[in-house]
């Protein structure tokens, strides 16, 4: 993968925003630094990012993707009350034997967790007891 500027400040933009940003969230961030980047040119830097194993593509079902600098493979949540994805810690032991047991070749897993984050589930706990 060749140098570019624009494809320096995505990825930057990707490890400085550690809340798997969106692509949006991403360019909202980097035309700060760059007026004249568009959001365009941020899709395309991070589809190129992601082919070139950079950065981890997040895929929510329903949500816009997600973008994770977290290279080593882990989980999800993705919490429906705030919008937020966060990393799960995995058992990978467990993981690894799964995937071993399975027909076929397989190249990659992605676990993503749909519920409520522990902030929430706080905040939701606290307005049933009042």
């Amino acid at each position: 993968m060749r140098y570019s500027r624009q494809r320096e400040l995505v990825l930057q933009q990707v490890e400085q925003l550690c809340t798997h940003p969106t692509a949006e969230e991403v360019y909202q961030q980097a035309v700060k630094e760059c007026p004249n980047l568009s959001l365009g040119t941020v899709y395309r830097n991070l589809n190129s990012l992601v082919e070139a194993g950079r950065v981890r593509r997040v895929s929510i079902p329903g949500q816009p993707d997600r973008f994770d600098h977290t290279l080593r493979w882990h989980g999800h949540l993705y919490c429906t009350a705030c919008g937020g994805v966060s990393d799960l810690v995995v058992d990978g032991t467990a993981m690894e034997q799964m995937l071993q047991n399975q027909p076929g070749q397989i190249r990659d897993c992605v676990l993503t967790l749909i519920g409520v984050c522990e902030d929430c589930a706080k905040r939701g706990a606290a307005q049933t007891a009042e």
